[in-house]
C-alpha cells in the first residue's frame, strides 16, 4: 500500500468536495469545470490502481451535490444520478463500443445539454406538490415556491392517461437574453453581477422570497423520468411526447438517431450553433432510447451506464493584457490577476482573469501588452491560456512580481518551505486581509450575515468602527451611526445599521462548523469544519488538541492539523475567540438539550443506503443522541449499522466481532439506549 498514493487520495477527495461545496452550495465556483474534470480523474485513477484505498463515500462514487442551509430538505422518491462525461469522440467512441457490447442498441437520442441547474419536479394525481434540487442526489432542498413562479411549468398535468405519481426530472436555466437584461439592472442599482446564466439561475432559485424569484424570467426544460406509478413507455421518445402531451416542457431540439454517425453529426452540428439557441449549452447528452435495453444496462453507482454527456470544449478568445495587478486575499495570500481589454467570452464581459502565481506567468511566458488567450466557458473564473507571440510589437514588458504588499507595505514572503505562494505576513493588521476576512464572515460559505458585504466590511473598517474581526459582534447602533454607510441623514442609525444588527444576533445561533470556517483558519473548509466540530464538540477543545489528534480526524490529515494549530497559537486570534464567545456567538456543538442521550459513549459506522436516513442526516441523530459517527470500522466501533448494498465495512466488521445492526434495530437503541 503506497502511503504517498493515501495521502494524495486523501488531499483530492478534500479539494474535490470542497469544490463541490462551492459549486453546488454557494453556486460561486473558484475554479473551471475542465479543472475540477482533471482532479476528478486524476482521483479516478488512481483509486483504480489502488482500489483498496477507495472510501465507500468517494467523490467518484457520488453525485457530489450539497445543500444550502435556508431550505428544507426531502428524498427524493428515486434517486437522482449525474452523467458521465467524454471530452472528444476517441472517449465517445470508447463508450458507444463499450454500451454495444452489453447490448444491440436500436437507437441513439441526442439532445442539448442545457447548462442550469438540475430540479425534481413531482406530480401527484397531476398536481405538482413538490420540486427538489438534485442536492447530492439522494436528497435535495425543497425548492417547490419558487418553481412554481416558473411560468412555463404547468402546476396542475392536463391530457389523458395522466400517472397517480411521477417524478420529473429536468433543468431550469436563464434565457440569454433574459439574463443579459438582469445583469444591467444589477448593475445600474449598484450590485454584485451574476457571472453567467447557470449562476443566476441557481440563485434566483434559491431566494428566500419566492417574490424575488417571481421577478426573474427564469425558464425549464424536462428530460427525464424517476419514480412513476401508473404509467408506462417504450422509449425515452415515447416518455417525451407523454411528458409534452401532459403539457410539460420538453425540447424541440431532441433526435432519435440509427447510428452512430448521425450521432456525431448531431453533436458537431449544434456545437457550430451553439450561441444560436436561447440558452447557454455545454454540451450534447446521448442516451440509448429504448427503456428496455437501459434497464439491461443499469447504473453505476453515480451515473446511468446507458447515457453520456459529450462536453464541447471550453470557448476561447484573444484581447490585450493591459497590465497585471495583485490582489491580496484573507488569508494573505497575493495573486497577481490579467487586467485585460473587455471582452465577450461565453456569455459574459470580461476585464479580468487569474495568473494564480508568479510562477505561472512565468511559465505561460505572458507579457505586458501581450495580445492573450484567455478562455471561460461560461465558468466562473477566466483563465488566461498564454500569449499570441505573432502579435508582439516590441513593446511588451515582463511582469515583476511585488516585493511588498500593495495595501500595507509589508515585505512579502513565502509562508513555508516550498510554498510556491507569497504571502503578506502582516495578517492582523493588513487592510486588505482585514476586509477580506469580515467580507468572508458574512458570506453564505461562512455565517450568512446579511449586509455584511464587501462595501459594508469596508465601510466599517475606514471608519474605524471596528479594528478587526474581534468587535464584530460588539457592534451597537450608536458606533454604526458614525458611518455615512449605516447612517440616516440626521446622523443616526439608518436601515442598513439595523438590519445588520438583527443579521448579526442570529448569525451569533449558527451552528459550531460554520464559527470555524469564518475564523479564516487556512485550509480549513466546510468538510473539515464539520468533522472537527462533530468530534471535539467545543472550540477549546480544538484549540488544545495535539496535531496528532487533531490529524487522526476524518477529512483533517496532517497539512490541516498544522493550520489549526498556528491559528491557535496566535494571541490575537485568540482574543477573536473570547470576544465572539462572550458576544453569545456559538462555540459548542449544541446538539439539543431536549434529545435523551441514549447513544451517549457509542460509536457508530454505517454503509449502505438507508431507508428514513440520509448519510448526513444519520449522523447528525447520532450526535444529537450523544453518539459519534466514524467512517472507518476498528476495534473501538461499536456498532456497524448496515444497510442497502453494503461495501466493504461489513467484512471488516465481522472480522473485528463488531456488532452489526440494522436501520430497524438501530431505532430501537435510539430510543431505549
Amino acid at each position: 500500500m503506497s502511503a504517498s498514493a493515501r495521502q494524495r487520495i486523501d488531499e483530492l477527495t478534500q479539494e474535490i468536495r470542497d469544490h463541490q461545496f462551492k459549486y453546488y452550495v454557494l453556486d460561486k465556483p473558484t475554479i473551471t469545470d475542465a479543472q475540477f474534470d482533471a482532479l476528478l480523474a486524476e482521483l479516478t485513477a488512481l483509486e483504480a490502481k489502488h482500489p483498496e484505498l477507495r472510501a465507500d463515500d468517494s467523490p467518484t462514487l457520488n453525485i457530489g451535490g450539497g445543500f444550502a442551509t435556508s431550505f428544507e430538505q426531502h428524498d427524493h422518491i428515486e434517486k437522482m444520478m449525474s452523467l458521465d462525461n467524454v471530452f472528444d469522440l476517441t472517449e465517445l467512441t470508447t463508450w458507444f463500443e463499450r454500451t454495444e457490447k452489453e447490448t444491440p442498441v436500436k437507437q441513439w437520442l441526442c439532445e442539448l445539454k442545457v447548462d442550469g441547474l438540475a430540479i425534481n419536479l413531482l406530480y401527484e394525481s397531476g398536481n405538482l406538490t413538490r420540486a427538489l434540487t438534485r442536492g447530492n442526489g439522494v436528497t435535495g432542498e425543497d425548492v417547490t415556491l419558487n418553481v412554481k413562479t416558473i411560468k412555463n411549468l404547468p402546476h396542475t398535468l392536463s391530457g389523458k392517461n395522466i400517472p397517480s405519481l411521477i417524478e420529473v426530472r429536468g433543468e431550469v436555466f436563464f434565457p440569454l437574453d433574459a439574463f443579459a437584461e438582469l445583469n444591467a439592472s444589477l448593475e445600474e442599482s449598484g450590485k454584485p453581477l451574476f457571472a453567467n446564466p447557470r449562476n443566476g439561475a441557481a440563485g434566483s432559485l434559491r431566494q428566500k422570497d419566492p417574490r424575488i424569484t417571481a421577478q426573474r424570467p427564469l425558464s425549464v426544460v424536462v428530460h427525464g423520468i424517476g419514480a412513476c406509478e401508473g404509467a408506462t413507455f417504450a422509449s425515452q421518445s415515447d416518455a417525451y411526447e407523454m411528458l409534452k402531451s401532459w403539457g410539460l416542457p420538453t425540447s424541440e431540439r431532441y433526435r432519435v438517431l440509427k447510428n452512430r454517425k448521425e450521432v456525431t453529426e448531431f453533436i458537431s452540428e449544434y456545437e457550430k450553433h451553439r450561441h444560436d439557441i436561447e440558452h447557454e449549452i455545454d454540451g450534447v447528452v446521448i442516451k440509448v432510447n429504448q427503456f428496455d435495453q437501459q434497464n439491461a444496462l443499469g447504473f453505476t453507482s453515480r451515473a446511468p451506464k446507458w447515457a453520456i454527456a459529450f462536453k464541447y470544449p471550453p470557448e476561447e478568445v484573444t484581447t490585450r493584457l493591459l497590465d497585471i495587478k495583485v490582489s491580496v486575499g484573507r488569508t494573505g495570500r497575493v495573486t497577481p490577476f490579467a487586467f485585460m481589454e473587455p471582452v465577450k467570452v461565453a456569455g459574459s464581459t470580461v476585464t479580468n482573469a487569474t495568473l494564480h502565481n508568479a510562477q505561472e506567468v512565468v511559465r505561460k511566458g505572458i507579457l505586458i501588452g501581450d495580445v492573450v488567450v484567455i478562455r471561460k466557458a461560461g465558468d466562473v473564473i477566466p483563465e488566461v491560456l498564454g500569449p499570441v507571440i505573432e502579435k508582439r510589437t516590441g513593446s511588451e514588458k515582463p511582469f515583476i512580481m511585488p516585493t511588498h504588499c500593495p495595501d500595507c507595505g509589508s515585505e512579502l514572503r513565502a509562508i513555508s518551505e516550498g510554498d510556491i505562494d507569497i504571502r503578506c505576513p502582516n495578517t492582523q493588521f493588513c487592510p486588505a486581509q482585514l476586509r477580506e476576512r469580515i467580507y468572508y464572515i458574512g458570506s453564505r460559505a461562512a455565517l450568512d450575515i446579511d449586509v455584511l458585504g464587501y462595501e459594508s466590511a469596508q465601510a466599517l473598517l475606514s471608519d474605524k468602527i471596528i479594528d478587526d474581526e474581534s468587535d464584530l459582534f460588539d457592534l451597537t447602533a450608536e458606533k454604526l451611526s458614525k458611518s455615512e454607510f449605516f447612517q440616516k441623514k440626521d446622523g443616526t442609525a439608518g436601515a442598513n445599521a439595523e438590519k445588520l444588527l438583527i443579521a448579526l444576533e442570529k448569525a451569533k445561533s449558527r451552528p459550531l462548523w460554520r464559527t470555524l470556517v469564518a475564523l479564516s483558519i487556512r485550509h480549513v473548509g466546510p468538510t473539515a469544519a464539520q468533522s472537527l466540530a462533530s468530534t471535539f464538540g467545543y472550540i477549546e477543545a480544538i484549540a488544545s488538541a495535539s496535531a496528532q489528534e487533531l490529524a487522526q480526524v476524518d477529512g483533517v490529515g496532517a497539512t490541516i492539523a498544522d493550520s489549526l494549530i498556528d491559528w491557535f497559537s496566535q494571541a490575537w486570534h485568540r482574543d477573536i475567540i473570547t470576544q465572539w464567545t462572550n458576544a453569545g456567538v456559538t462555540t459548542i456543538n449544541v446538539v439539543g438539550e431536549s434529545a435523551p442521550q441514549t447513544l451517549a459513549g457509542l460509536t457508530f459506522v454505517v454503509t449502505g443506503g438507508l431507508v428514513d436516513f440520509t448519510r448526513d442526516g444519520i449522523a447528525e441523530v447520532i450526535a444529537l443522541h450523544g453518539g459519534k459517527s466514524s467512517s472507518s470500522v476498528s476495534k473501538k466501533t461499536d456498532y456497524l449499522l448496515v444497510g442497502a448494498d453494503p461495501g466493504s465495512k461489513l467484512a471488516k466488521a465481522q472480522e473485528l466481532g463488531v456488532a452489526i445492526i440494522d436501520e430497524a434495530q438501530f431505532k430501537k437503541l435510539l430510543a431505549r439506549g
